[in-house]
């Protein structure tokens, strides 16, 4: 491991690493982007414009501008280099699946799960083509062969094949414009190119591209493409559904095509000949499958998630897959063999389990971890957070640490009871403890033995015992079976009070039965749950019970009559784990909503929420002495919360739930609508969250203040023409802490202080009364020169959205017209500065490489093996003549 890259809470959706390597763009479940640099470890740039999970991403050639796309059906294009939103590309009805930038032209390709592939024109904004080619959702597109062919992946078996044509490369300039008019009846030719096409264009001289298929690659897998990927240089294609199979293609290059169909004519040729002299010359074609060939399919050790590529000069294919299992495994290939065979190079495995982990335990020291899941258990170093165990053992459901924490036992699905030393790994016992799974495991509480509950109805007690080993002179621990309590229900949970007098066990009929634990009579009966209950636990004094329930809520009990002390809506879903803390009546629970929270049992109040999981957290565990909880999900990840020193304050913690829930409202808010913009095809990028509310507030705070300053120093001239005499001036501290500047400069600084990204939506949230004094601000600020670039942006934008309420200010008019000069004459200023500085850039370039005359000589013994190549060949053919 080389580099964690640390991101907020959310889940990451979308990877894509920068041409120059130097970057990777993040995308997220809750729609943000975030773009890391490599070198540092840094989030440099935030992107806020989708409402749902990122779904897409992808560079341009050059690394200036990404294109995203999102679940919320939109397409953004962000400036990479201004660190802002360019515009919003609507269009699709359903998740975007796939965006791709077009290399040499500014166009791009967009495919969605509503079956549709569009093409974007970026200079003006707009779909200029739909394929509707597809029956079912497209799931991802790649496009090879220097850009002239498109291939894309649907639910089904087929890569369809499309052919790129451009227009602008195709056009005849001495064709009469009779022709190319719409009015013209087009040839027979043109029509089947528009009935395979499926085009949806209303002007056909307006069309930047023809895209016909060609035809289509048969997959082996039958059920959707998950991943569809070309490598770097697009010679070689990649995919994989939702299987363990990748299935690599090779694309020939146009010279490999060239000598292919040399070949094929040849032999075209002296079939001819053979047959008969007179037939005449059919042409030859290469199919489809011919030049992009199978190489072979490589099948990992689970299903793959995701993949990646690179070829070598050498010609050896290097993959990477990310496999469902938590596991990443990496392959070569080498291209140029006879017949190519993948080898598995590497595999990183360290660590996590391979499927969920449903149960966890603590050690009494509280330094050791127990982790089970369906194929291992493993012991982790709390404190080192690494594995230092890991036991093969059958799927496991419940589990603890024998006192003296040497041994652990495992209740598996099979009713099998598993104990192991954690000494050598090795398993020691196994137990046919019950007839079906085994849900439950307590530990009494003087560690003689322990009670299981099963899904065959019955709870049964065990103890330790001390027995002989037949192949060592030692005794080893094992487990004796001492009595049973039969019921009417499958046991889901059971439980020992502190003093050992009571037993509580959660029953499938949504109740919880209390039986005394020396007579096995029955005691209490807690009724009240809708569904059953899935957990609970007694607290150390033993006068309380809660239990956690798949009806969403938590009860209190009291343990002495059984009453119902409250009901608390805990979470969102199932309440899958619930414990006390240790010598309190504090405790947790763990539900399906992916949310760990903590509660107290006396005040009946919700304290905390612990976020960080991504998906369903199935159990936790909290050490003895209550300073760690650890939880398992379905994220695959195991986490470890510790407590802090510091106090915990419950306004405090009711006041940040009030504004994250505010923060959560206002991103669901409609966007506020563009005066003069319909809601089209294009839109403003970014997107209204609390951050650009914060930026126009902060703004207005300071136009308030530049008011207010104003004013005063107006104020302040009366006074002193009323005197005779200079009167001191008060200032205002918030401009002292600036270092003493002036009010327009402070207005300039909050100005600057908003983020590229949000400059747009902080703007459109900011009330006109405010823009007359902005305006006349920037007016002053251009012709002092100053920031040319943010003010002309910030200009534009507020003109656009104000048009109307401006033109008809007759105040503004001598604004606007002083302002239309200063821009003006200040940007074409900006530019001949950027263009001297460009054209010197090039000049020093030029005499560099004059310099080293480096590029000279390698292209010059490049030309020179080139013709050397060419005499040998002659020389060849030559001697196979004579």
């Amino acid at each position: 491991q080389v580099l964690i890259l640390k991101g907020l809470k959310q889940e990451v959706s979308c990877l894509c690493p920068s041409p120059d390597g130097l970057h990777l763009a993040v995308g997220y479940e809750d729609g943000s982007i975030r773009v890391f640099s490599l070198l540092s470890g840094e989030a440099n740039i935030t992107f806020n414009g989708h409402k749902a999970a990122v779904t897409a991403l992808q560079y341009d050639h050059l690394g200036g501008r990404l294109v995203s796309g999102s679940k919320d059906t939109d397409v953004i294009v962000w400036d990479v280099i201004n660190e802002s939103g360019l515009y919003r590309l609507r269009g699709h009805k359903d998740a975007v699946t796939q965006v791709l930038f077009l290399k040499e032209k500014n166009l791009l390709i967009t495919s969605g799960k509503d079956t549709l592939v569009k093409w974007w024109d970026l200079d003006t904004q707009h779909c200029f083509k739909t394929l509707v080619g597809h029956r079912t959702e497209v799931w991802g597109m790649a496009l090879i062969s220097d850009e002239k062919r498109l291939i894309t992946g649907s639910a089904d078996s087929e890569l369809r094949v499309w052919d790129i044509t451009y227009i602008q490369e195709v056009k005849d300039p001495d064709e009469p414009e009779s022709k190319k008019s719409k009015g013209s009846s087009p040839g027979a030719e043109e029509n089947t190119e528009e009935d395979e096409t499926l085009e949806l264009d209303e002007h056909p001289e307006e069309r930047l591209v023809k895209c016909s298929k060609v035809g289509s690659i048969m997959r082996q897998g039958r059920d959707r493409v998950v991943t569809l990927a070309t490598d770097r240089t697009g010679k070689v294609l990649a995919c994989h559904g939702t299987d363990a199979v990748l299935e690599v293609f090779s694309v020939l290059s146009e010279e490999e095509v060239q000598k292919k169909l040399e070949k094929k004519m040849k032999k075209a040729k002296k079939k001819a000949k053979q047959q008969s002299e007179e037939e005449p010359e059919r042409s030859v074609e290469l199919s489809l499958q011919e030049e992009i060939q199978r190489v072979t399919n490589i099948r990992a050790s689970s299903k793959i998630k995701s993949f990646d590529l690179i070829l070598s000069p050498k010609g050896e294919l290097k993959i990477v897959l990310l496999l469902q299992n938590n596991v990443i495994e990496s392959y070569n290939l080498d291209l140029s063999a006879q017949v190519p065979q993948a080898v598995r190079a590497s595999k990183i495995t360290i660590g996590g389990h391979r499927s969920d982990v449903r149960t966890l335990a603590f050690s009494s020291d509280n330094i050791a971890i127990l982790s089970a899941a369906a194929e291992s258990v493993k012991i982790w170093n709390r404190s080192t957070l690494q594995c230092i165990r890991t036991m093969d053992c059958e799927y496991a459901l419940c589990s603890l640490f024998v006192p003296g924490d040497r041994q652990v036992i495992v209740g598996t699905k099979t009713g099998k009871l598993q104990l192991y030393d954690l000494a050598s790994g090795s398993l020691m016992e196994t137990l046919n403890a019950h007839d079906g799974a085994v849900w439950s495991i307590a530990l009494s509480p003087d560690q003689r033995g322990f009670v299981t509950g099963g899904a065959d109805k019955c709870v049964k007690f065990w103890e330790f015992e001390l027995v002989k080993d037949e192949s060592s002179v030692q005794k080893r621990l094992s487990m004796k079976h001492v009595r049973v309590l039969q019921l009417d229900e499958d046991v889901l949970c059971v439980r020992y009070s502190p003093n050992q007098k009571l037993l509580a066990v959660s029953l499938l009929d949504c109740t919880v039965k209390i039986f005394y634990v020396d007579t096995l009579k029955f005691f209490l009966s807690l009724y009240g749950h809708k569904l059953p209950v899935l957990c609970m636990d007694i607290s150390y004094d033993g006068t309380l019970i809660a239990t956690g329930s798949a009806d969403r809520s938590v009860k209190i009990w009291g343990l002495d009559f059984g009453d119902c002390h409250r009901s608390l809506f805990a979470h969102d879903d199932s309440v899958m784990y619930l414990q006390f803390v240790a010598k309190s009546h504090l405790f947790f629970t763990a539900g399906k909503d992916s949310k760990i929270k903590q509660w107290d049992a006396d005040k009946f109040e919700h304290i905390q929420t612990l976020e960080g999981h991504h998906q369903e957290v199935w159990c936790l565990a909290l050490s003895p002495n209550g300073d760690y909880v650890v939880s398992a999900s379905h994220d695959k990840s195991l986490r470890l919360w510790e407590r802090t020193r510091e106090p915990l304050v419950l306004e405090e913690e009711r006041e940040m739930q009030r504004e994250a829930e505010y923060e959560e409202s206002v991103a669901k808010e409609e966007q506020p609508v563009v005066a003069g913009e319909t809601q089209g095809e294009t839109g403003l990028a970014g997107k209204k969250t609390i951050e650009t509310i914060k930026a126009a507030e902060r703004i207005m705070e300071a136009i308030e203040l530049y008011r207010e300053e104003m004013a005063k120093l107006t104020e302040h001239k009366a006074i002193c023409k009323a005197v005779g005499k200079e009167v001191p001036f008060p200032v205002n501290p918030i401009l002292c802490a600036y270092g003493n500047i002036t009010p327009s400069a402070y207005v300039l600084e909050v100005f600057k202080k908003v983020k590229s990204s949000e400059l747009e939506e902080s703007l459109l949230v900011l009330p006109f009364s405010y823009v007359p004094d902005l305006l006349r601000l920037f007016n002053e600020y251009i012709q002092l020169g100053s920031e040319v670039e943010l003010l002309c942006r910030a200009l534009l934008f507020l003109l656009k959205i104000h048009f109307g309420q401006i033109t008809g200010n007759h105040m503004l008019v001598t604004v606007i017209e002083s302002l239309k000069k200063t821009t003006i004459s200040r940007v074409s200023e900006a530019r001949d500065v950027l263009g001297f500085n460009m054209a010197g850039l090039q000049y020093l370039k030029r005499e560099i490489e004059a310099k080293d005359e480096v590029t000279f000589f390698a292209d010059a013994t490049d030309r020179f093996e080139e013709k050397k190549r060419k005499r040998k060949k002659k020389e060849k053919m030559i001697l196979a003549v004579l």
